[in-house]
């Protein structure tokens, strides 16, 4: 059991023995008092100059301070791990368990569970890249955004759609979180008349494999889009799409390729297209990934001409808010 506090008296006995030049072991032999308990009211009155009990709110933690940093080490390590875990940590090494405990540790050191966001990773080169390439296309996104085929590769799980990620940060840290589980990868490709085709990309895909995508799939997509031979092709820089193999077919097709800056995906008016797919097809509840597949395929032609052109639209939005946010910060 816990042991009472000692007298206002006897603390103070304590700390002039202290002021006389006694050492803690001396005066915790005189007065019969455990010498670390000698050392805590001599550590108290250095710091507030008083043995008075101060105010305090609540009762004191039981955790401690080496279960404290226990716990801010294993949650540093690893953002993701649940309440649950460490829970069971904390009973290994013998501390308290409670999870309001644990929860209250972890926040004195400024973390905080938080619903893990995506984001792609940009540094100061990717940023002064983004910049240039607005300033080289702003005047002539409204102009040529009716010719463009956007095009990029997406991955739908099975059960991740409505998946959230909680994670340990302190605030305005926003790391990248992935989520797992079974998947299919997919290509396809709108404009501002409709989607284009859906493919599923089997297996891995190589540079060999995407430039047979594009061979069965691109021009028969801006055919039925009524494109044009003098579309606009947009592709990111992944290292198929600019794999010699893969720019030796645009060339032999004398297809105008869109320059696309790197670490750009909020750029491309697609990535909302994407998402309204996943939530289409998640509605239907695909228990396997074949359904999921031809649920996705279904709801790609089912997604409107209206959504598609509001969404290219959005284009030239997205370009002069790059230059609005570097005017306003210089966070980018």
């Amino acid at each position: 059991m816990k042991s009472k506090e000692l007298s206002v008296d006897l603390q103070d006995r304590i700390v002039s023995r202290h002021k006389s030049g006694e050492g803690y072991r001396k005066i915790s032999a005189a007065l019969k008092v455990p010498m670390s308990t000698v050392t805590s009211i001599i550590h108290k009155w250095k710091k507030f100059e008083t043995t008075r009990t101060l105010p305090r709110t609540g009762q004191p933690s039981k955790l401690r301070d080496q279960g404290r940093r226990a716990l801010v080490r294993e949650v540093t390590k690893n953002p993701m791990v649940t309440l649950s875990e460490l829970q069971r940590s904390s009973v290994e090494r013998g501390e308290p368990s409670r999870r309001t405990t644990i929860s209250a540790a972890i926040h004195q050191s400024g973390l905080y569970g938080r619903v893990a966001r995506r984001k792609p990773l940009r540094s100061k080169r990717h940023m002064a890249a983004h910049l240039e390439f607005v300033k080289r296309h702003l005047k002539d996104s409204q102009t040529m955004r009716n010719k463009i085929l956007w095009s990029v590769e997406a991955k739908i799980e099975l059960f991740g759609v409505n998946a959230r990620c909680h994670v340990w940060r302190k605030p305005g840290n926003i790391p990248t979180v992935k989520h797992g589980g079974g998947s299919i990868m997919l290509w396809g490709c709108f404009s501002e008349a409709g989607t284009g085709r859906l493919v599923k990309i089997k297996g891995k895909m190589t540079a060999a494999m995407y430039r047979d995508i594009l061979d069965e799939n691109l021009l028969q997509s801006s055919l039925d889009l009524r494109l044009g031979r003098q579309f606009i092709f947009q592709q990111d820089n992944d290292p198929k799409h600019t794999a010699k193999i893969s720019k030796e077919w645009l060339q032999d097709n004398s297809l105008n390729v869109l320059e696309w800056p790197s670490q750009s995906p909020d750029f491309n008016p697609i990535e909302h297209l994407w998402r309204d797919l996943k939530i289409a097809a998640h509605r239907r509840f695909p228990s396997n990934l074949m359904e999921l597949e031809r649920c996705c395929k279904e709801e790609w032609a089912k997604l409107a001409k209206d959504r598609c052109a509001k969404l290219v639209t959005s284009y030239s939005k997205r370009l002069e808010a790059v230059i609005a946010a570097k005017g306003a910060s210089t966070k980018y």
